[in-house]
């Protein structure tokens, strides 16, 4: 019986390089591989939870410290399996270069987003827990990996974005940098209003949200004439458009009409007036058509 296990665990199965690999080394190979992905993923995790968190450093770059070491350190493994189990790839390095520029045509997009993901980890122009908005989508990002990027809307929707959609194409970060920003509320109001007691009215609208910044202060904007109304513009500063941008501009609209209709100051709408003069209409009956 020992003779026989002897037998099938020195089976070659083929050559790689100067060497065969056989059964015995298939199974060490495994065990090794499995083992370096077990020593990767306790070793980011104590690295996140427990040495990086005592730091100074923000969260996504803690992340990306964390994944960059662990790509390292499953790249190096896997190198040293290699050679443990006798494997030599050296004499192998023309066809595996070949066999690269293969793979490298064939799965260009994958390599593209696998590069773009190392970007994104290496100079951060996202993070996780930034409010995005890239190609009509707009969330927050939970996470980030090589191949591609998962953005959670307020609607809870889970849209997985590729990395190189954020190397390529515009993205609108909300929260990288300073998170007050300014948003701009259109509103027009009838001819003939009092424009003054508008900006009083529209600013205390401003003012009595609670996430409404007082400082910067909120501006009232005059933008121009109208076909049919006097358009204005109220400008105000906030950091509400990392969590929820929609409601908050719901609340302030709402509170907009509401105040301006208890003032009675008309919201028009766009109108046409038809003016009928009076007149005697000739009506002449058209001549038979020929047969």
């Amino acid at each position: 019986m020992i003779d026989s296990l002897q037998k099938i665990f020195d089976y070659r199965l083929f050559k790689l390089g100067d060497s065969y690999l056989t059964v015995s080394g298939l199974l060490e190979l495994i065990i090794l591989l499995a083992l370096v992905l077990v020593l990767e993923w306790i070793l980011r995790r104590y690295l996140v939870r427990r040495a990086l968190q005592r730091t100074r450093l923000e969260p996504s770059l803690q992340f990306a410290i964390a994944r960059i070491g662990g790509y390292t350190f499953i790249a190096l493994g896997f190198y040293i399996s290699l050679q443990f189990v006798g494997l030599n790839l050296t004499s192998l390095a023309v066809v595996a270069g070949a066999v690269g520029v293969g793979l490298g045509f064939g799965m260009q997009n994958i390599v593209h987003n696998f590069v773009s993901g190392l970007i994104i980890l290496a100079e951060r122009p996202i993070a996780i827990g930034d409010r995005i908005e890239i190609s009509g989508v707009a969330g927050q990002v939970q996470q980030i990996r090589l191949r591609s990027t998962t953005v959670i809307t307020n609607d809870n929707i889970a849209y997985i974005v590729p990395n190189s959609d954020f190397i390529t194409s515009t993205v609108t970060n909300w929260s990288h940098g300073d998170l007050r920003v300014r948003i701009r509320l259109p509103i027009g109001v009838a001819y003939g209003t009092d424009l003054r007691k508008l900006e009083k009215l529209l600013l205390e609208v401003a003012l009595a949200h609670p996430k409404v910044l007082r400082e910067p202060a909120p501006s009232v904007f005059f933008l121009g004439f109208g076909d049919s109304s006097l358009n204005f513009e109220l400008g105000v500063w906030t950091s509400e458009m990392t969590f929820q941008p929609r409601r908050f501009r719901s609340e302030l609209f709402f509170a907009m009409e509401e105040k301006l209709r208890q003032n009675q100051i008309e919201i028009p709408f766009p109108q046409r007036d038809l003016h009928l003069r009076s007149g005697n209409f000739v009506i002449q009956n058209s001549p038979p058509a020929p047969r």
